[in-house]
Order: C-alpha cells, then sequence, then structure tokens
C-alpha cells in the first residue's frame, strides 16, 4: 500500500484520513479486520505511536471497534460507513467544482463535461 506522506502536513491527520479512504473504498470493508499497529506504522514508514493515536481517533469517530481476541475491525454499520462515504464524495465535488470555476467554466459547461465523461445524455 503507497502511504504517500507529505512532511509538510501533520503525520497523524494524513494517517487518519488515509485510513478513512481506505474504509470509505471498501479495502478495508465492514467487519474487515485492520492489520496491526506494527504493521499499518511499518507499511507507512511512520513511528507506531503515531499510527495507534490514527487509529484511536477512527475508534472515536465509530468507524473502528476494537476486538480484544480480533483485534481491531472495521465496523458493521453501514450507515457509519456511507456517511464517510458521502462527506467524502461531496469534498471531492467540492473540490472540483473550485477547480472548474478557476478555469472560468461555467456551470452548463461543467453539466456538458460530466455528461460526456459519464456517457450520458441528460444530467
Amino acid at each position: 500500500m503507497d502511504w504517500k506522506l507529505d512532511e509538510s502536513l501533520p503525520i497523524r491527520s494524513q494517517l487518519t484520513e488515509r485510513l478513512i479512504s481506505l474504509i470509505a473504498s471498501s479495502r478495508y470493508g465492514p467487519g474487515d479486520r485492520i492489520p496491526s499497529v506494527r504493521d499499518l506504522a511499518s507499511d507507512a514508514g511512520v513511528n507506531p505511536n503515531t499510527m495507534q493515536r490514527a487509529l484511536c481517533e477512527l475508534e472515536d469517530m465509530g468507524l473502528v471497534v476494537t476486538n480484544r481476541t480480533a483485534g481491531r475491525c472495521v465496523t458493521e454499520d453501514i450507515n457509519i460507513i456511507d456517511s464517510f462515504r458521502r462527506k467524502r464524495a461531496r469534498e471531492q465535488t467540492e473540490e472540483f467544482l473550485k477547480k472548474m470555476s478557476a478555469l472560468g467554466l461555467e456551470r452548463n459547461e461543467i453539466k456538458s463535461l460530466l455528461k460526456e465523461a459519464l456517457g450520458e445524455d441528460e444530467l
């Protein structure tokens, strides 16, 4: 897994965001076991304590649950996962629209580009 961390930004925040993305994209599905802190930290090239804090944040958010016998797992609550997926999609959409506006595109031009990209007649 490619972590690509930006040294100019807080590492823990980047780890948290990356893990949220992995869960929202179903790389780690509902009920899936999350690799150990040490394994994740090794893959990301970060201190295990930093990874531990990121995972604790995910627990606080309700995306990850700790089971004494199985370790950490993704929540089985699809509504929580879907909420984060939708939030991430909204953020990406807003970013896209800002970039299109910065290019000077009007709303109808953006719709036309989306239709073309999706291969749909009407949007």
